[in-house]
């Protein structure tokens, strides 16, 4: 067996992770950790109960790399890059969750905050399965791709270099994409039979899904708006852009995912419940003569996370990469 660590184990990520980890053929959970630390992975997640019997402790360098051969770091930003600085000095494979090692540092800085690690910046990989999966299988450091992004990114990647004009992303998001940290915006009351949309064309997954959208062919004008809906999980983005009318569009993206396991393309527009609970993505696409609609739907704790930063594991570890990953959607 594989052992690996999670560090954030306290968080909605940490969870999924811990699900999925607790039936993989491959991988051991041997180091649990979090800022705080706690008596048993029950106190944190009492759904555990008669699972799972695990101390979490306070994260510690020298004890992740000596407990695991992989650690997965589901933290925010910030906190993550100070950890890696320290991490890729060990012999230990990394898959960190935060945003701090997806972009350059420009598009990071204006986007975040100072980074503190920047010699890393380039030892790190994105990570979106479908189109950098050859080169996660030799990484030591992989990047977690953004929930927004990686819904959106999956819809745009077969059109790039066909696209005439500016691309509309109208993304929604269930509220655990918001974490378990209380606000005024997640209060129930605010989000119960409400939606919204959330720091339009200026969100900060807009600035990944440009840069990452740019890196796979011309560069394209996106305009972004996310929204948040009175769902707990999935994620729903519709892509509104033109194209040359002589593109057929269906084709294309037929051939861009033929042989993609976790890619599923629909006939009719997607549902956020047949996607809630899997690592796969739904695609559905309509062409009107110039005028393309894109929509996508993934559950963004996990393919938007969890699922995807196991997928990437797996690579790393030379595992088949739908190892231990979830297929069977949370349905009715």
């Amino acid at each position: 067996m594989i052992n690996v660590a999670i560090v954030g184990a306290s968080g909605y990520t940490g969870l999924e992770l811990i699900k999925m980890l607790l039936n993989h053929p491959s991988f051991k959970i041997n180091y649990l950790a979090t800022t705080q630390g706690a008596d048993d992975i029950t106190t944190l997640h009492p759904s555990l109960k008669s699972v799972i019997t695990q101390s979490v402790e306070i994260a510690d360098v020298d004890t992740i790399a000596s407990s695991a051969d992989l650690v997965f770091l589901a933290v925010p930003h910030m906190n993550a890059m100070a950890l890696v600085k320290q991490l890729m000095k060990k012999d230990i494979k990394i898959v960190d969750f935060s945003a701090d090692y997806r972009l350059s540092k420009s598009a990071y800085e204006g986007a975040y905050c100072p980074h503190i690690d920047v010699e890393n910046l380039k030892n790190a990989v994105y990570g979106l399965i479908e189109l950098y999966r050859e080169e996660i299988k030799s990484a030591k450091l992989v990047a977690g791709t953004g929930c927004y992004p990686t819904a959106s990114l999956l819809g745009l990647a077969p059109f790039m270099n066909h696209f005439k004009s500016t691309v509309f992303i109208d993304a929604k998001s269930g509220v655990s994409g918001a974490g378990k940290k209380l606000s005024e915006t997640t209060h129930f009351i605010n989000v119960n039979e409400n939606m919204f949309a959330y720091v339009p064309l200026e969100h900060r997954h807009g600035v990944e899904i440009s840069e990452k959208a740019s890196l796979l062919g011309s560069k394209v004008d996106v305009k972004f708006v996310p929204h948040l809906v009175p769902v707990t999980r999935g994620m729903l983005a519709s892509i509104y852009c033109t194209i040359d009318e002589n593109v057929d569009a269906t084709k294309l993206l037929e051939e861009y995912y033929k042989d993609e396991p976790f890619i599923r393309i629909r006939n009719r527009p997607v549902q956020m419940r047949e996607v809630a609970g899997t690592h796969f993505c739904d695609i559905y696409l309509k062409q009107q003569g110039p005028t393309l609609f894109i929509e996508t739907a993934i559950d963004n704790l996990l393919r938007g996370a969890s699922s995807q930063a196991l997928a990437a594991a797996n690579l790393m570890c030379g595992l088949d990469e739908a190892e231990g990953l979830p297929r069977i959607a949370y349905v009715p």
